[in-house]
């Protein structure tokens, strides 16, 4: 597992800065004490990455749970009951592993994964350009369009276009100038620069920063725009920023209701970012998905029974550790140790880290996530690949992840049966002569009730006098509904003087009685010769 080491832990590092304001954020989001934020991100890295089958994702509380979390605190009563469903969550989604629920990770489009990974890197930018301003109302990890502040997306910008904070504005400059520096030209130069990763440079700037300016009204840095982890003074003050799960209230049906409902989403969004980020590997491995439904339900349970928030496999922080050259588990295993020693030994200096650097790290995240040549690249590829991704886009941008994953999914099955329509049959007018159509018809290999349409279309509109030969021999699934036309259509043919050529694997049959009869007995037929091969 240590085997690429001098890759992984650099990645581990940025994973670490980008995961820790994310946890925090997440958890102030939701309505839950921060700690429970840093705990999830803890068990996401450690637990989850140890037992996850992903080389490379990264596990912790997703905001797309944060909604959720954040009614159920006040419908369950408390924080604490609240943690019950979050453990019996895990329990459920470990049944969603034994019973191979996974298997559904494999029906999502490539156009709709593009697009959510597309779309999640311009809510990235969008979200970050207030706290790269010094603007932080809004928390971190909030990443739905509609705020829990009231705000939208837009509109905080425009706040954080009003309220801008030099000495953020100016640092955050510093350290974005020194990530695109550090990723165009010094990696180029030295191996050095790969080791010393360029965001905990950035980081270790900002740290700088705030200590020289401290005090300054105009260029200074004041604590709202600083990373926030709880400080405990004591072993015993620690404890008390632990919260456990009251069991007593297992009995409650809204527990099971919500510890559903949690495992549900959580699971659906595990196994989106699991394509999503097999899709980003360079090294196109594959994930086995029922495997990360166990590991994310053991992860969920423990972090449950310690006072954690749900976690998930995480996009922007699976991107993340991709795109800093991370090679396997380790960088995620890694950076969940570094969050768990961080908040014990060194929660004051992490509280100097300006959110505005931070900011500028997820700059580049989202950038290379939502590179404008991906548009160019998807448009060329034609409109049934293009418009579900667009479509995934703007939703996951101006609703949430899974609102804009489920709106690409309808698009892209829309597409599907548009296509399925174009191409239930392939129709050829092979002669003219003599004033007599002779037209050739050949249906595809699997004509489902989906086909009824164009089948119907194409059959209504062969002239009188026409001769028709239906080729069927490509053909291994025949819905009942097409069979159905068929023998509606012979009618008309009679009335109209059409002549039908019949093609099957049994041979040729002109102008059949009853192609129900016909069908049905190629079934037979085929059923005895399957039964007299077995005997």
């Amino acid at each position: 597992m240590f085997k690429y080491i001098k890759n992984d832990l650099p990645a581990s590092i940025v994973v670490f800065f980008v995961a820790l304001p994310l946890c925090l954020g997440i958890a102030l989001a939701s309505g839950a004490p921060l700690f429970s934020g840093l705990i999830a991100g803890i068990v996401g890295g450690i637990i989850v990455g140890t037992l996850s089958g992903s080389q490379i994702g990264v596990s912790g509380p997703a905001a797309g749970l944060a909604a959720i979390v954040l009614t159920a605190i006040g419908t369950l009563g408390g924080f604490e009951n609240f943690l019950v469903a979050v453990v019996l969550g895990g329990l459920i989604q470990i049944v969603f592993s034994i019973l191979k629920a996974g298997v559904i990770a494999y029906y999502f489009p490539s156009s709709v994964i593009k697009g959510m990974l597309t779309g999640i890197g311009i809510i990235i930018i969008l979200k970050q350009i207030p706290h790269f301003f010094g603007y932080d109302a809004d928390p971190e990890g909030d990443f739905a369009f509609f705020q829990v502040d009231g705000e939208n997306t837009f509109s905080e910008i425009l706040n954080a276009i009003n309220s801008i904070s030099l000495g953020a504005t100016l640092i955050a400059l510093i350290g974005l100038g020194i990530l695109i520096l550090w990723d165009r030209v010094l990696t180029q130069k030295s191996k050095v620069f790969k080791l010393i990763q360029g965001p905990l440079v950035a980081v270790i700037m900002g740290i700088l920063y705030f200590a020289l300016t401290k005090g300054n009204a105009v260029w200074g840095i004041s604590a709202e725009h600083l990373v926030k982890v709880p400080v405990p003074d004591s072993l015993d003050s620690l404890g008390g920023l632990l919260s456990f799960p009251n069991f007593e209230v297992v009995g409650n049906p809204e527990i099971w209701i919500t510890a559903f409902t949690i495992a549900l989403v959580a699971s659906l969004e595990t196994l989106l970012c699991v394509e999503a980020t097999d899709k980003l590997d360079p090294y196109k491995r594959t994930t086995p998905t029922n495997k990360e439904l166990m590991a994310q339900g053991v992860g969920n349970t423990i972090s449950g029974f310690l006072g954690g928030l749900p976690v998930t496999q995480v996009i922007v922080r699976s991107s993340a550790n991709i795109q800093s050259g991370g090679r396997t588990k380790a960088s995620a295993i890694i950076h969940g140790f570094f969050l768990l020693i961080s908040v014990l030994l060194i929660p004051k200096l992490l509280n100097m880290i300006p959110l505005s650097v931070l900011a500028a790290i997820l700059f580049i995240v989202g950038y290379k996530l939502a590179k404008p040549k991906l548009f160019k690249t998807m448009y060329q590829l034609g409109w049934k690949q293009f418009i579900p991704f667009v479509v995934t886009v703007l939703g996951i941008v101006f609703t949430d992840l899974l609102v804009g994953i489920g709106l690409g999914l309808a698009v892209g099955i829309v597409v599907i049966l548009i296509k399925s329509y174009q191409n239930s049959h392939f129709l050829h007018i092979e002669d003219k002569s003599n004033g007599v159509h002779k037209i050739k018809m050949t249906l595809a290999e699997e004509v489902t009730f989906f086909n009824k349409g164009a089948i119907l279309k194409e059959l209504d509109s062969l002239p009188e006098d026409s001769y028709l030969e239906l080729d069927v021999r490509k053909t291994r699934y025949l819905d009942n509904d097409i069979i159905e036309i068929l023998e509606d259509f012979s009618e008309k043919a009679k009335n109209k003087n059409i002549h039908i050529k019949l093609i099957s694997e049994r041979g040729i049959v002109e102008n059949p009685d009853s192609y129900i009869k016909f069908f049905k007995l190629d079934k037979k037929e085929n059923q005895s010769i399957s039964n007299d091969n077995t005997d």
